[in-house]
């Protein structure tokens, strides 16, 4: 009984203390809870606003059923990628493709990853890439100063990074119906000489790999001129690339037996035709997957490929004015003529495609 006493005694005193709390400490910790809570609501809040004010292409779906990989080589000097090339050094605010890239790194806003030998990205980890090892790496000037990296805008090598590496994913969305080409990785290229007393700039120097998807955010704020006719920046870096309006040769698919173009074609004429072949493939699978003949040119002679071109412009001219436009025909003292002086392997040909 006399410890049941004790228990109950020591309970009420421990309740005493527990509400002895004086009632503006209470107070305080109950304001500090709903300050840090308005906090964390508040910066949710301001990334929603920024991903709505600048929000980028759809994120390619992992449960895709047909995609292909493509690496392209684009050229900076070329009229079509010249948007991501100039202004060679920054002019106000406006800056190249580069240099807005360079300072992202710089700052710590993007994470750039280690090019390797065998060309291939890779976004883990253990190859991420720092901004002091990518600037002694390639002979870039820099200071420290306070702990900081600086690098001066003369000593930014924009001028140099007249080529990119693109890595594109052209993909079939089952769920939408509908064919996509996304850009998935980015690779700046310094082209410089061979050595330091090499005035030819032709050897390429491939930096680092930058995942399209970290760096999205950042290009929807980066304006661009698109064309010479409109000098208005009436679009942005994401933009250019979400629409495709770059230009560029393939270098490399992702196959098999992990061989880029150069390996199995020897001369420059086997390149142009395997690059050809490759963009034949895709729009051939488009084609068929929406029901369409995937007609083989090379197989057909030059009669037949005639007159499909005459009934496709017939086809077209209709759908446009809503009526079919007749072609006019010859006489048959023409026709007659023309069939005696038509030479016989052609007259052979034309038979045969009509059996």
């Amino acid at each position: 009984m006399k410890r049941t006493l004790i228990i109950i005694a020591a309970t009420l005193l421990t309740g005493s203390l527990t509400f002895a709390q004086p009632a503006k400490r209470r107070t305080t910790s109950s304001a500090a809870s709903t300050t840090t809570t308005a906090k964390n609501t508040e910066a949710k809040q301001t990334s929603d606003r920024a991903s709505l004010q600048f929000p980028t292409s759809a994120a390619m779906p992992e449960d895709v059923v047909w995609k292909r990989d493509i690496y392209r080589q684009l050229d900076l000097m070329k009229d079509k990628n010249a948007p991501m090339y100039y202004p060679v050094e920054p002019i106000g605010k406006q800056v190249n493709l580069f240099t807005y890239l360079f300072r992202l790194i710089q700052t710590g806003r993007v994470t750039a990853y280690t090019y390797k030998l065998d060309g291939n990205e890779s976004f883990e980890e253990k190859d991420k890439l720092s901004i002091k090892d990518m600037l002694e790496r390639y002979g870039i000037y820099y200071e420290e100063k306070d702990g900081k990296i600086v690098v001066a805008d003369a000593d930014v090598p924009s001028a140099e990074a007249t080529r990119y590496y693109i890595k594109e994913s052209v993909y079939l969305d089952q769920r939408t119906g509908t064919f996509s080409t996304k850009v998935t990785a980015l690779c700046p290229i310094l082209m410089r000489g061979s050595d330091e007393f090499s005035s030819d700039a032709t050897t390429p120097y491939p930096l680092f790999w930058l995942k399209y998807d970290d760096v999205a955010p950042w290009l929807a704020k980066l304006p661009m001129m698109g064309s010479n006719l409109n000098n208005v920046s009436n679009m942005t870096a994401d933009d250019y690339f979400t629409l495709n309006r770059y230009e560029g040769k393939i270098y490399k698919t992702n196959n098999l037996q992990g061989k880029v173009l150069a390996n199995y074609c020897e001369t420059d004429s086997a390149m142009k035709t395997e690059q050809l072949k490759i963009e034949k493939q895709i729009v051939d699978f488009e084609e068929g997957v929406w029901g369409h003949e995937i007609i083989d040119s090379t197989k057909l002679d030059s009669i037949t490929l005639a007159k499909m071109a005459v009934a496709k412009t017939e086809k077209k001219s209709s759908s446009i004015w809503g009526k079919r436009t007749k072609t006019p025909t010859a006489s048959t003292t023409d026709t007659k003529k023309a069939k005696e002086a038509a030479p016989a392997a052609a007259r052979v040909s034309a038979r045969r495609q009509r059996r």
